[in-house]
């Protein structure tokens, strides 16, 4: 009964999340400032979630998806991170010296990433933006990641985290901790579990591009997101569209969650090839995407992560780039998604 209970629960808390965030965090279910931000902040700092700020970057993440310089997170490691030799002189023992684990190994730092990646993202800005200098966090009104203007959110913020730490604080107190465990802790583990876990499978595949600036565009960098049908109807349900429609919520992301499946419809006709769905499941898609995206190359203007054996699963072949300026592909794109814009 109590495992019964923590999937359930811990799905609504994530359902929380993604309504607050993509949606009331971007405008899109009142007409009313306050009542998408209210709302948005009650229901995120029940599961310990800075509204203000996650709404900040998270919106500095749609104006800058798939740039190298300026994503928000998720952004690869380079070579260099890894200090590894140039790719003209690595061998295979180099890849091997940072990458080879054993498989259990491996599994635990899954476990890491899925049960306290959320939380080091925002403590410490892990897998984020490498424009900003070491100490970058989202709780400090005076972050890298904020503008001036919107401080006083920070700090509203961090004082409903506060609140709601101290009402659990006083909840075990009142109750005993084994009940906050049992009844909060674990399902809101599991709520950051799929956090993760849909964050990064839209922006983390070995088949998609990341682009630096002579490359990047906004219908590119939107382009270079993934669709999975994540848990099904679950996921569709509770996580109001968040997995399955996330390519359309970057194209358009003032539409409310219950349109989306039909400008995802939309949105494959006018993309064709170009539309990316996988419909691989998403637990093996995760253990994947974590084992082949491992770095991408310092130089290229459109690269691809590159896995534990130096090995890219795409390249972008030669002569491509300068056919598709020629051929007009964002231009052509834009108009078609202008009228479907239109249309929806």
């Amino acid at each position: 009964m109590w495992l019964t209970y923590w999937w359930w629960q811990g799905l609504v808390f994530a359902g929380f999340f993604c309504i607050g965030f993509p949606q009331l965090g971007h405008g899109t279910l009142y007409d009313s400032w306050w009542a998408n931000n209210i709302l948005g902040f009650t229901l995120d700092t029940f599961v310990l979630a800075p509204f203000f700020a996650w709404k900040a970057s998270h919106n500095a993440h749609h104006k800058a998806v798939g740039s190298i310089e300026r994503d928000e997170n998720y952004v690869p490691h380079l070579r260099s991170d890894y200090k590894l030799p140039p790719k003209e002189r690595s061998r295979t023992a180099d890849y091997a010296e940072v990458f080879e684990e054993t498989p259990f190994f491996t599994l635990a730092r899954i476990i890491f990433m899925q049960a306290c990646g959320w939380w080091l993202y925002l403590s410490t800005n892990a897998m984020g933006s490498k424009m900003y200098p070491q100490g970058t966090n989202h709780f400090s009104p005076y972050s890298a990641i904020f503008k001036p203007e919107q401080r006083v959110g920070i700090i509203i913020s961090d004082l409903g985290v506060a609140f709601m730490a101290s009402m659990l604080v006083l909840l075990g107190c009142l109750f005993g901790w084994k009940s906050v465990l049992m009844y909060y802790f674990i399902p809101y583990v599991l709520c950051n579990h799929w956090i993760v876990m849909c964050t990064f499978l839209h922006h983390s595949d070995p088949t998609i591009p990341h682009y630096r600036k002579g490359e990047w565009s906004f219908l590119r960098g939107a382009a270079a997101t993934v669709d999975r049908p994540l848990l099904g109807w679950l996921g569709r349900f509770f996580l109001h569209n968040v997995s399955h429609d996330h390519v359309a919520h970057h194209f358009f992301s003032s539409i409310p969650f219950y349109h989306q499946p039909e400008v995802t419809r939309a949105i494959r006709e006018v993309l064709g090839e170009d539309y990316n769905y996988d419909s691989t499941n998403s637990f093996y898609a995760l253990y994947r995407s974590f084992t082949e995206c491992c770095f991408v190359e310092e130089e290229g203007e459109i690269v691809f992560y590159k896995n534990r054996y130096g090995d890219a699963a795409r390249e972008v072949a030669e002569g491509a780039l300068k056919s598709i300026k020629e051929g007009g592909w964002d231009s052509d794109i834009q108009d078609k998604l202008e009228d479907t814009a239109d249309d929806a």
